[in-house]
């Protein structure tokens, strides 16, 4: 083949390179991070701060910080610099915000005023530094159907997603409860939405029944992961979550980005070591 004939094969190649790789070598690229949340109780009662939890982040290893913003002591120009600087400082990316948006709203003053919501968080995240935001889908309103209440979280995430993303930041819909509780609305959400700075904040814990096939789904839409120690079997028990077998679906996919515990028993400070560890060596294993 000729510089001209391949100059004008090289689109078609490189669309059929992309199309190909998810299959190739199941190899993403995975970073390893820890959700706030999982300290909620300690941060809560103050015996623990957000600069000591990114530096424990740091001892353990772990690539970055999904910062549950609830406990934040304020949301000041000022704070939030020094917490950037203590983040680079110690090499953690604080690369989520989660907040507490809900999309499903009712009416359009409601509606409004969540837009307005996002906008506020999305330009604390901006400078925190985080390029993403966690959001919710919220309760369904009483006397709604599903699909009116999808209807009203698209109205918002859209409006929310065009002003996230004049500011480089994605919107990350999370599985967790009411409208969001299965995985077909949730994605429909997203789909509908239709936005590039729009996508599905997975939590592999929360499903209520078949856990890994309900993660499947949501796979493709997936922005941000938190990875939580256990899964609901097709029957909706909890059991042990195999983390080797998540990450290997999501590698297989050619998901890229964070995968972030999310503990929620009280016994995290002799536990997270352990969960650490194993995720730190899934990630190597399943990222190119």
């Amino acid at each position: 083949m000729n510089r001209r004939e391949l100059l004008k094969a090289a689109p078609a190649l490189a669309a059929a390179a992309a199309r190909a790789y998810p299959q190739a070598g199941a190899k993403g690229h995975l970073k390893a991070g820890l959700v706030a949340y999982s300290f909620r109780r300690q941060l809560q009662a103050k015996t623990l701060t957000y600069e000591d939890l990114i530096r424990y982040v740091a001892d353990l290893g772990l690539d970055g910080l999904d910062t549950t913003v609830y406990w934040f002591p304020d949301t000041s120009d000022q704070y939030l610099a020094s917490l950037r600087r203590t983040a680079y400082k110690h090499a953690v990316s604080l690369y989520s915000a989660a907040v507490r948006a809900r999309l499903a709203q009712p009416t359009p003053e409601l509606q409004r005023a969540e837009v307005e919501n996002i906008r506020k968080w999305v330009d604390i995240a901006d400078k925190l530094g985080a390029t993403h935001v966690r959001v919710f889908g919220g309760a369904i309103p009483k006397g709604a159907s599903e699909s009116q209440a999808i209807a009203w979280a698209v109205e918002v995430l859209k409006r929310g997603a065009e002003y996230a993303g004049s500011k480089g930041i994605i919107l990350g819909v999370e599985d967790d409860g009411g409208l969001t509780t299965t995985a077909e609305p949730t994605v429909e959400i997203v789909k509908q939405t239709d936005s590039p700075w729009a996508g599905i904040n997975l939590d592999t814990g929360n499903f209520p029944k078949n856990g890994y096939a309900q993660v499947a789904l949501c796979i493709p839409y997936a922005v941000n992961v938190h990875f939580k120690a256990h899964i609901a079997s097709p029957d909706g028990v909890k059991e042990k979550a195999d983390w080797d077998r998540l990450l290997g679906m999501f590698a297989k996919s050619g998901y890229k980005g964070y995968v972030s515990i999310e503990y929620e028993d009280q016994d995290v400070e002799t536990a997270l070591p352990g969960l650490a560890a194993e995720l730190k060596r899934g990630v190597r294993k399943y990222s190119a």
